[in-house]
């Protein structure tokens, strides 16, 4: 069974906004209804009820490499003052290619899972909307 800091990072991971006191389980979902109808619902009983096997995936491939591609990003501000050193040049779209690495894994967490993107995640792409 996931704890509860797990569960925690794959909400954030997923995109979705913290609980707090609210409780969403199989028979409630009114605190994010406004959001997204019923996802918070299915989330937390996908999340409650894995098989070993899907745990496993979930926490050794998605929540263990988003933890690391998470701190790349806030570690690459060591390099943000280096332009170039001897023949070092850094990178200078390295936190928003480790930035898009790291919401890709997101979403293929989220696809993993079976449930879209959170609000602060969304789909990745160009939409476009009739005014």
């Amino acid at each position: 069974m996931l704890t509860d800091q797990q569960l925690a990072d794959v909400r954030r991971y997923a995109g979705y906004p913290l609980l707090a006191d609210t409780v969403a389980d199989d028979s409630r979902d009114f605190a994010y209804g406004w959001v997204s109808p019923g996802v918070w619902q299915t989330l937390n009983h996908r999340l409650a009820n894995l098989r070993p096997e899907e745990e496993g995936v979930l926490v050794t491939v998605y929540l263990t490499q988003l933890m690391q591609l998470e701190s790349d990003i806030t570690g690459a501000r060591e390099n943000l003052d280096t332009e170039s050193a001897a023949v070092w040049r850094r990178n200078r779209h390295e936190v928003r290619d480790r930035s898009a690495l790291f919401d890709d894994w997101r979403r293929r967490m989220c696809a993993f899972i079976g449930i879209a993107p959170g609000p602060s995640l969304g789909s990745g792409g160009i939409s476009i909307a009739r005014g």
